[in-house]
Order: structure tokens, then sequence, then C-alpha cells
């Protein structure tokens, strides 16, 4: 029973993170990979549909009575996880401040009954599809397939926890929230991580330390990557332009050491580096 549980944890997990990519793409207009994990999970979403599936199915008969038990669950754990990322990391990774109806800016009315409509579909319609597909497995298949997911997504969690764990790390130890100090310190962390911690902020946009220089390090963070965009931008522009300049001269048939220059000229431009 023990290795059900835990496929129907991972495989909620990964519906979750396809429910708000789905969501926050279409919102944002572009693509938006959420979750604080590096792979395609959210767990808050496979823990609320595994409390739902465990507790809560005894409820079926009573819909009224169901759909308020499962506000609640969600609400709750939603609470409780938000409290405890901001007490781990110092960072309010969402915030509902800005809708109605919320708590503290950790929950909100419009999400707990989103997530109240999410379960009826979990309880009558999709769980028992997904348990029929479960049972379909042979012991010895199931707990093959579990453990390979389950191996995965705990090297992915440690990967992650670390990675938000070395930036907490860095934002504990800056003196001051001075620009330079901070851009110091931002490029040594973007160096080997750049696009991990892009697809962080992307993915949380919202996020808030509860620090004056925890806030003044995501503006660096996100400084850095603008510059990033626009040094990359340049260069790219450069290249097109140097390229096309060795065309023209070759078909102009100049002199073969100017070409050798203009080609020396493109050679240069695609080995800068963004400094950091």
């Amino acid at each position: 029973m023990i290795w059900k549980y835990i496929l129907l944890f991972l495989i909620y997990s990964i519906l979750g993170w396809i429910i708000e990519t789905t969501y926050c793409t279409k919102k944002m207009g572009r693509f938006v990979d959420r979750g604080f994990l590096i792979g395609p999970y959210i767990p808050i979403y496979g823990t609320a549909a595994l409390l739902m599936i465990i507790f809560l199915e005894e409820y079926k008969e009573d819909v009224f009575v169901l759909f308020c038990m499962m506000v609640i669950y969600s609400s709750a754990l939603e609470y409780v996880t938000s409290y405890l990322m901001e007490k781990l990391f110092s960072a309010r990774w969402w915030d509902y401040s800005h809708e109605k109806y919320n708590l503290n800016g950790r929950i909100c009315l419009k999400n707990s009954l989103l997530f109240g409509v999410l379960g009826f579909f979990l309880i009558y319609i999709v769980n028992p599809i997904v348990e029929s597909f479960i049972n379909l497995l042979s012991p010895f298949l199931l707990k093959l397939i579990t453990s390979i997911l389950l191996t995965i997504f705990i090297i992915d969690f440690i990967l992650s926890f670390l990675l938000i764990s070395k930036l907490h790390f860095k934002i504990k130890n800056i003196q001051n929230d001075a620009t330079e100090e901070v851009d110091q310190e931002v490029r040594k962390l973007l160096a080997h991580y750049r696009l991990l911690y892009r697809r962080l902020l992307k993915a949380f946009p919202r996020i808030h330390f509860t620090t004056k220089s925890g806030n003044a390090f995501i503006r660096g963070i996100k400084r850095t990557l603008k510059d990033a965009d626009t040094f990359l931008r340049n260069k790219k522009k450069d290249i097109k332009e140097a390229k096309q300049k060795v065309k023209e001269l070759k078909e102009e048939e100049q002199d073969k050491e100017i070409i050798k220059e203009q080609k020396a000229i493109l050679k240069e431009i695609k080995k800068r580096r963004f400094p950091g």
C-alpha cells in the first residue's frame, strides 16, 4: 500500500506542475516553469491530493461537506507551507496580499475555492482512473517504477534545496545592501548557476525576502540577468554584422589581408564573455 501512495504522490505532484505551468503560461503570455524544484514537480499538489484521497473519500456521498473539507485541507496546507518556507529561507515565495479575502498574504479565498474544485475532479474523476491503472501493475513493477521516480525526485529535491540554501547563505553573509557589494556577490553566484536562478525567479516572480539585504540581493540578480540578456543581444547583433561584413568583402573581392582582419574581429566578438 505504501508504494501505491508514494506513486500517487509523485503522479499528482507532476500533474500539479502541469496545471500551475499551464495556468501561469496562459496568464503571463510566455512559458513559465513553475515550482520550487528543478524538475516538473510541485509537491504541495501531491501532498494535498494524498491527504484528500486518504482522509476525505469517506465524505464522497455528501458533496457540500466534501467541498468544505477540501477547501480547509488545501488552505491549511498552503498556509503551513508558506510559513515554513519563509522561516527556513527568510523569504515569501508567493504573496496574495493583492487578492481579496486573503489571510496574511499566504492564502486567498479565490485559490482555496479553486483547490476545492480541483479536489472534486480528483476524487470523482481523476483518481479512480489513476488507481485503476496502478492496480494493473504487478507488485514488482509497482515497486520498480515507484523506486525509479522516487529516486529522481529525491535527487531533484536535494539539488533544489542546496541551490536555495546557497542563495540564503549568500544573503545572510552580506554586510550591507550597497549595490557594488551586492552585484559582486551576485556575479559570483550566477557564474555557475545562472540558468537555475533565472528559472527560479521566473517561477516565483513575487518572491520577497524578510530582510533588506535579501531584497537587495534579489534585485541584484534580476539586474544582472537583465544585463546578461542585453549583452547577449548585442553580441548576436555584432556577430551578425561582422559576418555580413566578411561576406561583402569577399563579394567585392577585397584584399585577403583585409578579409583576414575582419575575420579576426569576428573571432574576437565570438570570444566575448559576460563579466561575472
